[in-house]
């Protein structure tokens, strides 16, 4: 688990490096890639050797019998969460975009609108929109550079058009990993506005020390009949790749008509993402996350040393996920040159702040899942292009 050595990606259709050109502007032979959340660590040795297991074979059929693959996230969610799942409560996806999808095509209908609390992950907004939903925008406050949730600013929100309320847990952007107490609320503001609570905990395994996600199931076990959790490994082990992911339903009611939706839509495992999760989910899966998320907390503490030392910026305090959210406001200038410094003179590609909705404007969004190496050029790039204000 050598996570310094940098691994060459350009040219291998990886979208971090190759889109590099396409959509900033930039060189992969200069430009540091700091967008699409994806890790430049390669994955568990479990999960190459099945592929390799694969590739021996030689033959890649349609998928049968999934219960080693659901056997696997059991065993998962009860060790590293506490949660004890129902195999049958398990659906696959390709992916939480797709889950996420199928979730607001399931239970809400065209001109419906679904809840976000903002800033949030931009695909949410994405694929509510494309199905000719709403977004109803609940934006997040700041306190005490952190965010915070205001139930009674979004109840004035709500129109009682909304059918659907989508968390992000732990957040994206934010990198917030949410208290018992607050997702307890949460479920309490779906329950009060008759909401099927949709939870995202895609980012649930990479949390650093001080704090604990904990599955919603857990936190509000009374929300089961409306509540619907999405995870999956493919962030936990920078397998995106494979486009799989887990929508949990643990009621029965909301699972069949789930389970109606997406037989309706054809929906099917892709093989190669069964048995790499299926491997994943195991021990050795374990020690090497445990590996990695020690690594990044490494790069989190480098980067937001260097972003700290320059006047002006300020990243999130960062909980979870690998993904830190440096607000530009205090450099007083205007948000079109912030991101022209980070682009132009750091060269460095990120995620733009206003693509995640209300309250991001003034940020950007840099993915540190990367050697250390690049993440200490990654700071002395912008210290150079902010100069002027040190």
């Amino acid at each position: 688990m050598d996570f310094n050595e940098q691994i060459d990606r350009r040219g291998s259709h990886c979208a971090k490096w190759d889109l590099l050109g396409p959509l900033y502007g930039l060189s992969g032979d200069d430009a540091l890639p700091m967008w699409v959340a994806d890790m430049d660590f390669r994955p568990p040795a479990v999960v190459h050797e099945a592929v390799e297991r694969m590739a021996r074979h030689g033959i890649y059929g349609y998928f049968g019998n999934d219960g080693p693959y659901k056997e696997a996230i059991c065993w998962w969610m009860a060790n590293r969460h506490g949660w004890k799942v129902d195999p049958a409560a398990i659906f696959t996806a390709h992916g939480l975009v797709n889950g996420t999808a199928l979730c607001v095509e399931t239970w809400t209908a065209p001109g419906d609108a679904v809840a976000l609390m903002t800033p949030v992950y931009h695909a949410f907004a994405r694929v509510i929109r494309a199905g000719g939903r709403e977004v109803r925008e609940l934006p997040l406050v700041q306190e005490d550079g952190r965010y915070r949730m205001d139930f009674d600013r979004w109840a004035k929100l709500m129109t009682g058009r909304e059918k659907m309320l989508i968390l992000c847990s732990p957040h994206n952007p934010g990198g917030r990993v949410w208290t018992v107490e607050e997702l307890r609320a949460v479920a309490e503001f779906a329950a009060r506005h008759d909401l099927v609570l949709v939870s995202d905990e895609i980012h649930q395994d990479i949390v650093f020390p001080g704090r604990r996600h904990v599955p919603m199931t857990i936190a509000a076990p009374e929300a089961a009949e409306r509540l619907v959790v999405l995870n999956a490994a493919t962030k936990t082990f920078n397998i995106a790749g494979a486009h799989i992911g887990n929508v949990i339903v643990p009621d029965a009611k909301l699972r069949a008509e789930f389970a109606k939706r997406h037989m309706a839509l054809g929906i099917s495992p892709n093989s190669f993402g069964m048995h790499m999760v299926t491997a994943a989910y195991s021990p050795d899966g374990a020690a090497w996350v445990d590996a990695v998320v020690a690594y990044l907390d490494g790069n989190r503490k480098a980067f937001d040393a260097g972003i700290a030392g320059i006047p002006g910026l300020r990243s999130m305090p960062l909980e979870a996920t690998y993904l830190a959210w440096v607000d530009g406001s205090g450099t007083g200038m205007e948000h079109k040159e912030f991101v022209a410094r980070v682009e132009k003179q750091a060269r460095i590609a990120t995620n733009y702040g206003h693509t995640f909705g209300l309250g991001g404007e003034s940020f950007l969004r840099f993915n540190f899942a990367c050697t250390r190496a690049m993440v200490d050029e990654a700071v002395a790039r912008l210290k150079a292009a902010f100069s002027d204000l040190q």
